[in-house]
């Protein structure tokens, strides 16, 4: 692809504040787009062409729905702020069918197996997942000035949306956010004291705010051990600590606590909003806590509520003793 296109996407994507995650998953799919049709630029191709696209990807690549709809995403991102070309309405393409899932959800007693088999920093982290209902990415991006411990209040910036919230910070977590802030603190100093560059920065701080990346407020909670290459400037930055370490040891906690389900770091953010419904808080409360769009993106964990399913009597425990029972 003609390298020009490939910085009007990283362009927009900066002017949106869009994650690097989110700029390389739609750089891939607007390149796959264009290899599809031969290399011909997106200003040649319009509604067909991507529904053609859409289609092979349902129809030959089996790709789930989730899937094709970011790749979706990508193509309406591309020629609404790229291309800047009306294309018309997309209708006609084979849609990948969305199967239902229910979201991982643990018991209370699992909760806390599990978080009594972590310890250092990703305990801390898992924590925060599960008494604030923050994703591993919103805790990892909190900043110093986002956790306020004399209010016991955690401000999550540019969630998943690009909206910010406040959520209750636990009590009993303040100790424990106190050691972590002296340990990024102490970090903080090394870097002064040596010359190193300040933290990585949205785009729109670094230019508002002169020498941001350098002053202690703007620092990560959890800085990374090591300075590296921000990809969105190509500078060397403190960065955040990586996601992988959290989930590689809630995992081994999993494994540890012996607890036999599926768990991944969002298990916990997933029992964070059950757990509020089953003690009696509202939909629409714990809809604004995790920072939702829609309530009924909440009201799926009232499928997975244990008292939801108590109520039920199994007509085989109705029946007699079986000769198995005795």
């Amino acid at each position: 692809m003609a390298s020009p296109l490939l910085s009007q996407i990283h362009a927009a994507c900066r002017r949106k504040q869009y994650s690097v995650h989110t700029e390389r998953a739609y750089t891939r799919w607007i390149v796959r787009f264009v290899r599809f049709h031969d290399t011909t630029h997106p200003i040649h191709l319009g509604a067909r062409h991507i529904q053609r696209f859409l289609t092979y990807l349902a129809d030959e690549r089996s790709v789930a729905a989730s899937t094709q709809n970011q790749a979706l995403n990508a193509l309406v991102f591309l020629y609404r702020h790229v291309v800047v070309k009306p294309i018309g309405p997309i209708e006609s393409y084979l849609r990948v069918r969305r199967p239902r899932r229910l979201p991982t959800v643990l018991s209370r007693q699992e909760v806390q197996s599990l978080l009594g088999a972590m310890n250092g920093t990703n305990a801390l982290v898992a924590r925060l997942m599960y008494g604030c209902g923050a994703r591993l990415s919103e805790a990892l991006r909190l900043r110093i000035k986002d956790v306020d411990t004399r209010q016991h209040l955690l401000t999550i910036r540019h969630g998943k949306g690009g909206d910010d919230r406040i959520v209750p910070l636990p009590r009993r977590l303040t100790p424990d956010i106190k050691r972590q802030r002296r340990r990024s603190r102490h970090v903080f100093e090394t870097d002064r004291i040596n010359n190193h560059p300040g933290v990585s920065l949205p785009d729109a701080v670094g230019t508002k705010y002169r020498g941001a990346s350098t002053r202690w407020i703007w620092q990560y909670l959890f800085p990374s051990r090591r300075i590296s290459i921000d990809p969105s400037t190509g500078k060397r930055k403190r960065h955040h600590r990586s996601p992988s370490s959290v989930q590689k040891a809630v995992k081994v906690a999993a494994r540890t606590a012996r607890i036999s389900k599926h768990v991944t770091s969002h298990s916990l953010r997933h029992s964070f909003a059950t757990h509020l419904l089953l003690d009696g808080h509202s939909p629409r409360t714990v809809q604004k806590l995790l920072g939702h769009k829609r309530l009924e993106t909440t009201m799926r964990y009232l499928h997975v509520s244990p008292t939801r399913h108590a109520r039920v009597t199994s007509p085989l425990d109705r029946l007699p003793p079986l000769p198995e029972d005795k």
